[in-house]
Formats: C-alpha cells, sequence, structure tokens
C-alpha cells in the first residue's frame, strides 16, 4: 500500500445527467450565420460534457466562462453578444483538441522496470519485512529507488511508504507526517509515538515502513525510527542519497551511530547505473535503433542517469512521431540537446 502524503487532486466530477445538455429553451436572435456558429459549437459542449461527465458548472470552470454567461449562451436564452460567448468557448474547445492531439505523440512510459538494481532494492526491502530488520537502500539520482519502493508496496500488503522532506526533520515533525500517513488520529503528542506503533505493530502481520528521502531526517528522528523497529517488530527500510550511507551505512560507524549501525541488517549503495539497468530500460522502451542505444548508454552516465534516460526517450519519441518516423539515433540527439542544453558531442556513447 503506498501511502501519498501529498494534497489530493480535486475529485473525479459525478457524471452529468443527460438532461442537463438538453435542446435549448430557445432559439437566439442573430443572424443565419452566427445561429449556426453557435449551433455547432453549442452540439460540440454538450457531445464532449457528456463523453467526459461534466456538469454545466464542471465545464464553467474549466472554459473560464462564468456559469451565469454559459447556461443562458447554451440554452439559446443568452442577451449579450452572443457571438463573442461564442468565439469563447470555441477556443476553448479548440485547445482541448490540440492537447488532446499532442498527447496523442506522447509515448506511454513503461512504468516500473524490473532491473538488476531494482531487483537488489526489492530482495532487500523483502528482507527488511520478513526478519524483520532496518535497512538502508542509497542509489544515486535517477536510478529508481522510489519507483521500486511504490512498486514493492503496491504489490504487498501491510507495506507503508512515506516520503520525508526538509520540513519534516525533527522527530515531532516525522511523526506528525507518519501520522497522517499512515491515518492515525490522536491529539495526545505525548501518545503519538504509540499509536503510530501500535498502527505498524506487526500482530502476526509482517509490516514493514519504507521511509523515503530519509536523509532529510535528524539523528533523533532515525533513533526514533528504530524505537518502532525494537518495540513493535516492524521492519524499516531508510531510503536516500549518499548522505543516509555516510552517516549509518559504512563498515565504522561514526561517533554515537553505533545503536543505528549495529541494527542495520543488510544495505544496498549504488551511485550509477549498471550496464543490465540501461538495457532493461531502453528493451522496456523497445528502442532498437544501435545507435540510439548506444547514446543513450553515455546519457545514462550523466547526473540523474536512468531517469536522464527515461526522459530522453519521451522527449525523441514525440520527435520521431511529430514526423511520421521511426526513432532513431538523431531524435535522441535533438531531444538530448533540447533538455540539456549540452552539445551532444560531450556524451561519450557506449
Amino acid at each position: 500500500m503506498t501511502i501519498d502524503t501529498e494534497s489530493k487532486p480535486e475529485s473525479v466530477q459525478t457524471a452529468a445527467k443527460p438532461d442537463v445538455w438538453g435542446a435549448p429553451r430557445s432559439e437566439p436572435a442573430a443572424s443565419p450565420e452566427a445561429l449556426a456558429r453557435w449551433t455547432a459549437v453549442r452540439d460540440q459542449v454538450r457531445a464532449l460534457a457528456l463523453r467526459e461527465g461534466w456538469s454545466k458548472s464542471e465545464v464553467s470552470r474549466r472554459s473560464a466562462v462564468p456559469l451565469g454567461t454559459l447556461s443562458p449562451w447554451y440554452d439559446g436564452t443568452y442577451t449579450g453578444q452572443l457571438g463573442a460567448v461564442t468565439e469563447r468557448v470555441e477556443k476553448w474547445l479548440a485547445a482541448i483538441e490540440e492537447v488532446r492531439s499532442r498527447a496523442a505523440t506522447i509515448p506511454e512510459a513503461p512504468g516500473y522496470v524490473p532491473t538488476p538494481t531494482s531487483q537488489a532494492v526489492i530482495d532487500t526491502l523483502l528482507y527488511a519485512q520478513m526478519m524483520p530488520e532496518m535497512v538502508i537502500v542509497t542509489l544515486g539520482a535517477g536510478m529508481g529507488k522510489t519507483t521500486t519502493a511504490r512498486h514493492f508496496a503496491d504489490t504487498r500488503p501491510n507495506v507503508f511508504v512515506v516520503t520525508m522532506r526538509p520540513t519534516t526533520a525533527n522527530p515531532h515533525s516525522m511523526l506528525q507526517e507518519l501520522a497522517a500517513a499512515l491515518d492515525v488520529s490522536e491529539r495526545n503528542p505525548g501518545r503519538l509515538d504509540r499509536s503510530i506503533g501500535q498502527r505498524l505493530k506487526r500482530n502476526g502481520r509482517h509490516t514493514l515502513l519504507i521511509v523515503d528521502e530519509a536523509q532529510n531526517l535528524s539523528d533523533l528522528s532515525i533513533n526514533q525510527l528504530r524505537y518502532f523497529l525494537d518495540e513493535y517488530g516492524c521492519g524499516i527500510a531508510l531510503l536516500g542519497n549518499d548522505e543516509v550511507f555516510s552517516r549509518f551505512g559504512r563498515g565504522e560507524p561514526k561517533p554515537g551511530h553505533g545503536q543505528i549501525h549495529r541494527r542495520i541488517g543488510k544495505r544496498v549503495h549504488r551511485l550509477s547505473p549498471q550496464t543490465a539497468d540501461v538495457e532493461a530500460l531502453l528493451d522496456a522502451w523497445s528502442i532498437e535503433d544501435g545507435e540510439a542505444r548506444r547514446l543513450l548508454h553515455g546519457i545514462a552516465k550523466k547526473p540523474g542517469a536512468l531517469g536522464q534516460v527515461d526522459k530522453t526517450i519521451r522527449l525523441a519519441a514525440m520527435l520521431a512521431a511529430g514526423g511520421g518516423q521511426p526513432l532513431a539515433v538523431d531524435h535522441v540527439r535533438a531531444a538530448w540537446a533540447d533538455r540539456s542544453g549540452e552539445d551532444v558531442r560531450a556524451v561519450r556513447a557506449a
């Protein structure tokens, strides 16, 4: 189960009832040309609204045409400048069509890609969940630690993913973040950690708390997580950048870190992708052009690693689709130049 602590998007609109978009009450007093234009645009709005399940309020919000104007315009009772409103709605419809036509050229990303590195992360998370233990996963930027963690949570029960940030560094802020993510209600701050612990307690389950961006947590906060491991028997996985490994993952603990260090049961520490990781991603994208693959291997060596490769392929595929061509190395070169501002000759191809 993946926990997303960010604000949720606006709720999906209830499907519009057909009678909301029924026949107009009246026919506007307008020239034949303006009337024909209004009829065509009005029919397009009706078809779109029924297809998407939008109410008039939703169409008003999306088109930025006030509801007090949109409703009488649609019903044929508008007494203002009919042509001006028709043109405004027409432009909105054209913008929607343009977005949809462009979106059709954006290739669908392969999602989670099982690479050797991601498999090492999954094995480590599974170990933490089953034993239970505290583990550390530190990967370079763009190597897929967050994607892998969320895939693990989505495919296994009793797994919680919480992402930390600089404002959650201290124990109290971290506990509040955990409480919100784990749906724990506790008004007494002194009992907050116990209530969270009860939520994480195994009770015959194999529970795992994955803390992403753990480099944002203070040592005291990490020690609080150690308390959950010791007291409630839940696995703890600390995911982050090289700073997490430097603080807790090295062979010799820093002064004051021994209590945490001895509880680290397993570590994954990789700062750059393996060749097989890049190959797996290129295969998932069905990249067949040999020159393009070699160049993308070079891009994978840049900061951002697989993330850079993924975004470059997306843009290259759009460029290829726009020209009605299969993706080739020239599209990758152009995409990388557009994204990075770097001369492609500076990329050392594999």
